[in-house]
């Protein structure tokens, strides 16, 4: 993955949302994903992977689509909450860099002309002043017409802030993949054991000739509005490809061999081995951006980090909550 964004200046405090007893609205577009035990992990993907192992979690409402930037608008309008990439860095975190380089801005998707080797992943991304969730190419680009498309270069730290204003939370690993699976036991995607069954594309993910190459086989360049494809088990869209999203938990290559199996919360700390020192959040579900031929990373298993303060042209989240399943929420509704 790129390197980490700058974090830049304290953003305005969010207020959360303390709905009512008698207010279920916070329901709408939400899912409702009855508690469980499954097999988290694969065999076939990356050494973080493994060990596949059993899990058990409770029932939790997920969002059902990716927060979109019709939502985020209207959370930044509601708490002037600026996000990272459009904060100037601090020249403090960057000693000796000239202040005419501490720009705001964020890291962008930008294809090489011709083929080049997939072993650096620095040729196809670049640090674009005045990219973020407003101007998702550059500055010269805008939202108008993508109002239903995830909100992008999110980092980990304006993902919670919004999830605090929303009243709601970012799900822990072990959540995300067990909504993902939407039922089905140890397959390779979320719909089964094959990429395109009867030849559709069931997600938002490359097809081409990486990173140079898209034919838009499935109809997107970029990302898709949300709920463009066939939903999980659960009812829940876009939990493979279109953009990656937060989870709650830090990150540990070898964390799945020492897990709780109830209800996973992640370690309390995180090392990543490819950037020592640099403290990382997990992210899932893969983007746009994958492909069978680099990374695959579409697989409900797969497993990506990167620090709270990045954020990308492909990164985005989606919330959840804990609270009662929804037999419980009519008995409370009917109570005068």
């Amino acid at each position: 993955e790129p390197a980490s964004a700058p974090a830049g200046e304290p953003a305005a405090k969010s207020s959360p949302v303390v709905p009512r007893a008698d207010d279920q609205s916070w329901t709408n577009d939400m899912v409702w994903i009855p508690g469980g035990t499954f097999w988290m992990g694969s065999e076939k993907g990356q050494a973080d992977e493994r060990p596949v192992h059993q899990v058990s979690v409770d029932g939790f409402w997920m969002d059902k689509y990716e927060v979109t930037n019709e939502q985020f608008a209207k959370f930044a309008k509601a708490t002037g909450y600026v996000t990272i990439a459009e904060r100037k860095p601090d020249p403090r975190d960057f000693p000796g860099v000239p202040l005419e380089n501490l720009v705001a801005g964020s890291i962008v998707f930008s294809p090489p002309p011709g083929d080049v080797p997939l072993d650096n992943h620095f040729i196809w991304w670049k640090y674009v002043p005045g990219a973020n969730w407003r101007h998702p190419q550059g500055p010269d680009s805008s939202v108008n017409g993508l109002e239903k498309h995830p909100a992008v270069h999110i980092s980990w730290l304006d993902a919670a802030e919004y999830c605090k204003w929303a009243g709601k939370r970012l799900p822990t690993e072990a959540e995300w993949e067990y909504a993902s699976r939407g039922g089905l036991e140890k397959q390779e995607f979320m719909w089964g054991d094959e990429l395109t069954p009867g030849g559709k594309w069931l997600a938002n993910i490359w097809q081409g000739r990486f990173p140079n190459e898209n034919t838009q086989a499935d109809g997107f360049r970029i990302t898709a509005p949300v709920g463009s494809y066939p939903p999980t088990g659960h009812g829940i869209y876009d939990l493979a490809g279109n953009v990656w999203e937060w989870c709650l938990d830090w990150y540990l290559p070898d964390y799945y061999g020492k897990s709780s199996s109830k209800n996973p919360q992640g370690p309390d700390t995180s090392y990543d081995p490819n950037e020592p020192g640099v403290m990382k959040r997990v992210q899932r579900g893969g983007s746009y951006l994958c492909t069978d031929l680099y990374c695959g990373a579409y697989r409900p298993s797969t497993r990506m980090k990167s620090s709270v303060d990045t954020g990308l042209s492909h990164s985005g989240f989606r919330c959840v909550k804990s609270g009662p399943p929804p037999s419980e929420l009519v008995k409370q509704a009917s109570v005068p």
